[in-house]
């Protein structure tokens, strides 16, 4: 049985459509989604789908979720904080900071070229993260970042660094520890001290190799011998730097008010943040038409100067985007359920953050 709440008994045209949207993402295959949407005066959440398959329970309009690859913004926020203090040239190799570490290239690769994704490396992840046994079997196993760093340096280049663009995790697990190298403290205490404290992001975690999802939130499923098998605890070190965090839509919503109002970064470092590649560089980026250092520049129905992330881990996906002057956000997180989720849904995502930004 699908449940659908809605969060304001005054519902507006606007909220209505979001309704509408968030609905038909379920019946395209989610689980469960939360939407929190901003349009000038207006902000509500709506919400549809179930928490859990097999109940009834609704899916929490404050559910934390694994917001997987937006950890990238807050990463790139302790990196340009960085710059600004000196302690770090985002166009210095890797081999300075790190010898060694990538013996065959690493004089090549720049710290931009990892912020940005033109490095060229092999993307570890490609090497062992597919659906199915190998998932279950290494769910609750510890993963080195040096371990993972050393699949990609095995591996030959992609492309000569600089030359092209292609998302790849593998860089921001290198950033991770250059933050270590640099300040002598993990990333998660950099970001902690930098971001989550001084925003007040108390729903957001970095959880390092804990499995749980703190309470309230939606479980997650992937689909297993086509089954749909409850994927919510996982040690999420295999995503570690680039993608651990968990967090709910109203902590993202104030982090990406927070980056865009400057309250994070001096002016010529968010300049440097939300400088794109040129497009004829971007390719296999759903909605994204540009890539400036850990954020998209998003496409949409509007022509809006729209920017943000898009995120995917065993369970759960998530989108957070913002216009440039902070007049339209969505934040969206959907879990997924007992339905394989194909292009019908990415299509569904992608109407749905029109419907709440362009409508």
């Amino acid at each position: 049985m699908t449940q659908t709440t809605i969060a304001r008994p005054d519902v507006s045209a606007l909220q209505e459509a979001v309704q509408g949207a968030a609905d038909r993402l379920v019946a395209a295959g989610a689980a469960g989604v939360q939407f929190r949407v901003a349009r000038g005066d207006e902000a509500f959440v709506v919400t549809s789908g179930i928490a859990e398959l097999g109940s009834d329970r609704p899916v929490p309009e404050n559910g934390r979720f694994r917001i997987s690859c937006i950890t990238k913004p807050f990463v790139a926020v302790v990196v340009l904080q960085l710059v600004a203090e000196g302690r770090l040239d985002l166009d210095r190799t890797v081999e300075s900071y790190l010898p060694g570490l990538l013996p065959e290239y690493g004089d090549r690769i720049t710290i931009r070229n990892l912020m940005q994704h033109t490095s060229g490396l092999y993307n570890y992840m490609d090497s062992f993260q597919k659906p199915g046994e190998r998932f279950l079997r290494d769910r609750y196993r510890h993963f080195a970042p040096e371990d993972l760093i050393a699949i990609a340096a095995a591996k030959p280049l992609e492309f000569e660094p600089g030359t092209r663009f292609m998302y790849c995790n593998t860089n921001y697990f290198i950033i991770g520890l250059l933050i270590d190298k640099i300040t002598g403290r993990s990333y998660r205490d950099e970001i902690t001290e930098r971001v989550l404290e001084p925003l007040r992001l108390t729903e957001t975690v970095l959880p390092g190799d804990d499995p749980n999802i703190p309470e309230p939130h939606a479980r997650g499923y992937m689909q297993i011998g086509g089954e749909p098998v409850d994927v919510t605890l996982m040690n999420p070190s295999e995503a570690g730097c680039a993608g651990e965090i968990i967090s709910t839509t109203a902590d993202l919503d104030t982090f990406f008010a927070a980056l865009f109002s400057g309250k994070l970064l001096n002016e010529p470092e968010f300049t440097e943040m939300t400088t794109p590649l040129p497009p004829e560089m971007i390719e296999n980026l759903p909605m994204g038409i540009g890539y400036g250092l850990g954020l998209m520049k998003l496409e949409n129905d509007d022509d809006l100067d729209l920017w943000g992330h898009g995120a995917g881990i065993p369970g759960y996906a998530t989108f957070a985007a913002t216009t440039r002057d902070l007049n339209a956000r969505v934040q969206l997180s959907f879990t997924l359920g007992d339905k394989d989720f194909g292009p019908e849904a990415e299509q569904a995502v992608i109407r749905g953050v029109n419907t709440a930004l362009c409508s």
